[in-house]
């Protein structure tokens, strides 16, 4: 009887002892990093607050100048529909032609003949409709434009050498050429952003202001220049 061989028995390998694991380091924002974040938004955040004021501001000069620029359309129709007073160059003789600022927003000779409380009597004569015409416009006036400032006179040359707008006219007579220009101002921020305190406001009584609105009156022109 013959056995079958027995088959060696395999060996088992020795184990050898693990090298230990790298010790991972845990992942996460430090202190610094969080601060650093926060500042970088917080500059974000300012800048985006600067540009919403700055374009509130534009939108508040924008809305402005259109009523200005209305206000003065409306004065040029009055004064072409009352070409007998309109046409005379002379103050005394002319009540559309006025240099004032705010708070002194009142014509001469003030008149309120073309109220409805006053239909009675109304207006006897054309110089009483244009005193009534300027008591009720420089009141709107006054209303609508912050530290309004109106100068309305016949200038031929309204800008200066440079093309800047000035509040100034010659002396009455002194050209032929001459037509009515209303000229007209208000309070506004600047423009320039080194200024600050009481700097930051443009004042248009100030000495070295500007008109912003120059609308001519010529015949049959609706359109400031």
């Amino acid at each position: 009887m013959t056995f079958p061989a027995l088959l060696p028995t395999p060996r088992l390998a020795a184990k050898t002892p693990s090298s230990p694991r790298p010790i991972r380091q845990s992942l996460g924002f430090t202190l610094v990093e969080v601060l650093v974040a926060i500042m970088v938004l917080s500059f974000g955040m300012l800048g985006l607050v600067g540009m919403q004021a700055f374009a509130l501001q534009s939108n508040r000069e924008a809305r402005l100048q259109a009523q200005a620029a209305m206000l003065a359309r409306e004065l040029a129709e009055m004064m072409r529909g009352n070409k007998e007073v309109g046409v005379k160059t002379a103050t005394a003789d002319n009540p559309y032609l006025v240099s004032l600022s705010s708070g002194s927003m009142v014509p001469a000779t003030p008149s309120y003949c073309l109220s409805v409380g006053n239909a009675a009597t109304g207006c006897t004569s054309a110089t009483d409709i244009a005193n009534a015409e300027m008591t009720d416009w420089l009141a709107r006036v006054d209303n609508t434009l912050p530290g309004a400032r109106v100068v309305i006179c016949f200038d031929s040359a309204p800008y200066d050498s440079n093309g800047i707008p000035r509040w100034a006219c010659p002396p009455a007579g002194t050209n032929s050429n001459e037509i009515a220009v209303i000229k007209i101002g208000w309070t506004r921020n600047s423009t320039d952003r080194s200024k600050i305190g009481s700097d930051l406001l443009e004042q248009a009584s100030s000495s070295t202001s500007v008109p912003y609105i120059i609308f001519p009156v010529t015949s049959g022109n609706a359109s400031s220049i």
